[in-house]
């Protein structure tokens, strides 16, 4: 049997921080190892507890989540931990700069209990995840945003035709399989192509990988409102 994905709740109402927690050790192959009031017992707790999965809320006093993401996606002691932002406000302003601090994904605090465990899984597996209601309004954003101000590694010069049109597929949120199959190629090569994105581009996961995409004008929100 594998061993559970280890979660770290950090928000400032503990009434919900306790409903997540029962939440997380309620569902099979999860369990929750800690609890944070604010950003800085988030990134001191993520530094000594290693969970796999930090749930971050945006707005808490001191250090908010923003930072607190910061810290831990940069900290080699927390490398494999992966933060997942949960929001109330489907529109806040802080989330785009949240997925540039390195957050893997995010989802409203609204969501159905199922939704956010499959969330949970999803983020921990390394994957991107982005709230469905509000993906299209945050590629917006990307697309008014001018192209010189992108992040840094996130030119593309340095990549290959098809290493751009995965990055494409990515941006447009295929998963490995889903690639696979429209390429016709097999997922391990898919996996490879996508390591060499990573490393080209500097980014720390898929999140980061869609972020240089759309900053990068290789995918607009033209193509998002058609696959919608």
């Amino acid at each position: 049997m594998s061993e559970p994905i280890r979660v770290l709740v950090a928000d400032d109402q503990s009434l919900l921080r306790g409903s997540f927690r029962v939440l997380i050790d309620t569902a099979p192959g999860l369990t929750a190892v800690g609890e944070a009031s604010n950003g800085a017992e988030a990134v001191e707790s993520a530094r000594r507890l290693c969970p796999d999965v930090v749930l971050m809320d945006i707005r808490m006093p001191g250090m908010d989540g923003i930072e607190a993401t910061r810290n831990i996606a940069r900290s080699p002691e927390t490398a494999g931990t992966r933060v997942l932002i949960l929001t109330t406000f489907d529109l806040d302003e802080y989330v785009y700069g949240a997925l540039r601090a390195g957050a893997a994904g995010f989802l409203l605090k609204d969501t159905s209990p199922d939704v956010l465990l499959a969330g949970i899984r999803t983020v921990a597996a390394g994957e991107a995840l982005l709230a469905p209601s509000v993906t299209r309004r945050l590629i917006a954003e990307f697309a008014r945003l001018p192209y010189g101000h992108q992040a840094p590694g996130s030119s593309l010069d340095d990549l290959t035709e098809r290493e751009r049109e995965i990055l494409m597929l990515v941006a447009r949120g295929l998963s490995n399989a889903d690639i696979s199959e429209y390429l016709h190629r097999s997922t391990g090569t898919v996996k490879t192509y996508i390591g060499r994105l990573l490393t080209k581009l500097g980014a720390r996961d898929r999140a980061q990988l869609v972020i240089s995409a759309y900053e990068s004008g290789l995918v607009s929100t033209a193509h998002q409102s058609t696959d919608s």
